[in-house]
């Protein structure tokens, strides 16, 4: 096993608990290959274990912490999955409202920085970042299946690529890649193959059963509920939306997410052809509204990350601005404003800063929820970083 020696603040930022190294903080000429390193500092005394990426900035993947820690293995692997895997099992009940789909393992926020895997009923999706967290779970597909196989799970699938080189990998079991899977009751359907992320956008679970709830509060008390959806993919707010009693504007630039949302509306007994499902840029759709004067009583925002970079930030903040104050244009008065954030380089404060008067244009809407990851999205209190998910709803 390779030692590393770390500069004083990156060992700092170990014994804290923060999961990340960048190259910056090894002393001395890093190592040419990758694969489990033992972390020193510059006394010598042991740190704690990761695995070492050589072709990423991001070169260390911290695993253990303390003098005592363990080396990580492929066993190692299996036992952090199993443990996350049990903290999950008083989230999510059982019969009519039950979930079938979540996370059974974050990454970082689990103790296996690299690695996700979701759950879609009895099929598990994996996911890694990084050459080396890739090389360890290759290592490791016995301990994997034994982990996951006693939790239900009859096949895994590795997923793997960005974009047109995206591929599914069978590890154990059946190769399916269509799915339907219920959230808390509700049924949907899931495009494991084409897909972002390991099929669904898991981590706005909770955030989309809520704007049902903004929805049929609204419907109760006799106010208006056409919501609009902007940056819908596969359709979960216009879906719940839309089960509220709204009638709904999906907007998304890809139809073939379209397509997928519209084979939710018939799983959950809605009707689509009653919304409107318009295939466009999200921008261009709204300056096109605000000159037709079309307004909706609940719009949502759920846009990709703007800022994937701490270098895109200014970059990023500034596009949230003029997203935020095109929503406000088509927002009618005594609406709901309900904005998202993926970008984990904008902090909570910096997402409000572009949801504030000046920004929006307007001064009639204040801060009612702010929301982020739920609960099988954990994060390590020192991973600023894992807690990237925003949600702001105003009226």
């Amino acid at each position: 096993m390779t030692d590393l020696t770390l500069l004083r603040h990156a060992g700092h930022a170990v014994r804290r608990g923060h999961p990340w190294l960048y190259r910056e903080a090894i002393a001395g000429r890093a190592p040419v290959r990758g694969g489990p390193v033992r972390l020193l500092d510059e006394s010598r005394a042991v740190l704690g274990h990761g695995v070492f990426d050589p072709a990423s900035p991001l070169a260390v993947r911290v695993w253990t912490v303390g003098p005592g820690s363990s080396p990580v293995t492929p066993a190692l692997l299996a036992e952090r999955i199993a443990a996350a895997i049990a903290r999950r099992r008083h989230l999510f009940g059982e019969g009519e409202h039950a979930t079938t789909a979540f996370r059974l393992a974050n990454g970082e926020g689990d103790r296996v920085p690299g690695v996700v895997v979701d759950r879609y009923g009895t099929v598990a999706v994996l996911r890694t970042d990084g050459d080396a967290a890739a090389e360890l779970v290759s290592g490791a597909r016995r301990e994997l299946e034994g982990a996951l196989r006693a939790a239900g799970i009859t096949t895994l699938l590795w997923r793997t690529g960005r974009g047109d080189a995206k591929a599914l990998e069978a590890m154990f079991g059946d190769d399916p890649r269509v799915l339907e899977v219920r959230e808390h009751g509700v049924p949907f359907r899931v495009d494991l193959e084409r897909g972002q992320k390991t099929g669904a956008f898991l981590d706005q679970r909770e955030n989309r059963r809520r704007v049902g709830e903004l929805v049929g509060a609204r419907r109760d008390a006799g106010l208006g509920t056409r919501t609009l959806n902007l940056f819908s993919y596969q359709g979960g707010f216009s879906q719940r939306a839309a089960l509220a009693g709204a009638t709904v504007t999906s907007v998304d630039v890809a139809s073939g997410a379209h397509a997928v949302a519209i084979e939710s509306f018939k799983l959950a007994a809605l009707d689509p052809r009653a919304h409107e499902f318009v295939s466009q840029d999200a921008f261009a759709f709204l300056e096109q509204s605000a000159e037709r004067g079309r307004v909706w009583d609940v719009v949502v925002s759920d846009p990709p990350s703007f800022a994937p970079s701490e270098k895109a930030k200014k970059k990023g903040i500034a596009a949230y601005r003029s997203l935020h104050r095109a929503c406000s244009r088509v927002l009618a008065p005594g609406g709901v404003l309900v904005a998202a954030s993926c970008s984990s380089h904008v902090t909570m404060e910096d997402f409000l800063g572009t949801l504030d008067d000046a920004a929006l244009g307007r001064s009639d809407l204040s801060v009612l929820e702010l929301h982020g990851p739920p609960p099988d999205h954990p994060s390590v209190a020192a991973f600023s970083e894992g807690r990237y998910l925003k949600l702001v709803v105003l009226a």
